[in-house]
């Protein structure tokens, strides 16, 4: 099995992992990146108004030489400076160098002040206009989609949200909901527990890679796509890059899956019980600062 697309909830095929131009800054080096991801083999391309880098994503789409039909381009209304969503779609594009993007993403239900269905009817004007081909949202909670579908509106495409194993237990209703109503999850930051090692998954990861001969980052990457989602991620190697493509061949086990998702489950109590250490080892400093000051006021 290696990376393919997905059948999004009109008719479009998404692909299943994408490059996304978030904290790589701006400037030259981010056309470079760009240029190299799809050199590397990546024909998903995720940015977003905030991260202010559309211009260097657009020239560096260009300069890869690749056809414009052949890359899925997502960008994101941030609400940067306080603009609305018209005046952003077409600043985007402007920047981007392109008449429409493949996907347009309410970044956060937090952009819409509370009525998520008058942001959202916008957004279906856009791709009614055809500035968007398919539209969705990112980091909106169940109640936030829920709101769209009671207003009998247009079920996003997709929504972009946080998803690791870290945070699993929290997210795996979402994840179910989408399921249910024919959403697509996006998942970013799923390479945080090899990004902050030290806590519960890591003997878990090395264990899974080593027996399937992997890396701790595609191991991760096959963990989010069992769970059904699509992955954005990021990186200026081109090894690192060329590991997460490969890591499309990985499958795993049902018990890889739960072993992770086990793990997983701990973090939690493993930052209680750090941060209580941490408390324990301050409490000691204090008290031992405390019986030196009362020492040093008895001889005087």
């Amino acid at each position: 099995m290696t990376w393919g697309t997905v059948t999004l909830n009109d008719g479009r095929k998404l692909p299943e992992i994408g490059w996304g131009s978030w904290k790589v800054g701006s400037g030259d080096t981010v056309v470079d990146q760009v240029e190299q991801a799809i050199e590397v083999g990546f024909n998903h391309i995720d940015t977003a108004q905030t991260y202010g880098n559309e211009t260097e994503v657009g020239d560096g789409i260009r300069e890869s030489g690749l056809d414009r039909k052949d890359i899925w381009l997502t960008t994101k209304w941030s609400g940067t400076d306080g603009k609305g969503i018209q005046q952003s779609i077409h600043e985007s594009l402007e920047k981007l160098g392109v008449k429409s993007v493949d996907l347009y993403l309410i970044h956060s239900p937090r952009l819409t002040n509370g009525d998520p269905a008058a942001s959202w009817r916008e957004f279906e004007s856009i791709q009614e206009d055809g500035f968007a081909k398919s539209i969705g949202v990112s980091n909106f909670n169940i109640p936030d989609l829920e709101v769209l579908r009671l207003a009998g509106l247009k079920t996003p495409a997709v929504n972009q949200i946080l998803l690791h194993p870290y945070v699993w237990a929290r997210q795996a209703p979402l994840v179910a909901y989408h399921k249910e109503h024919g959403i697509i999850t996006e998942a970013y930051s799923s390479l945080t527990p090899v990004t902050s090692p030290g806590g519960p998954l890591d003997g878990v990861l090395l264990k899974i890679s080593k027996a399937h001969i992997a890396t701790p980052a595609a191991v991760l990457f096959a963990w989010a796509r069992a769970k059904g989602a699509v992955i954005v991620t990021t990186s200026r190697s081109k090894e690192r890059l060329e590991d997460y493509l490969h890591a499309g061949e990985l499958e795993l086990s049902e018990d890889d899956i739960n072993a992770i998702d086990a793990a997983g489950a701990k973090f939690r109590l493993h930052q209680v019980v750090k941060i209580a250490a941490r408390c324990v080892s301050v409490a000691a400093i204090v008290g031992a600062v405390g019986l030196r000051v009362a020492s040093f006021l008895q001889q005087q």
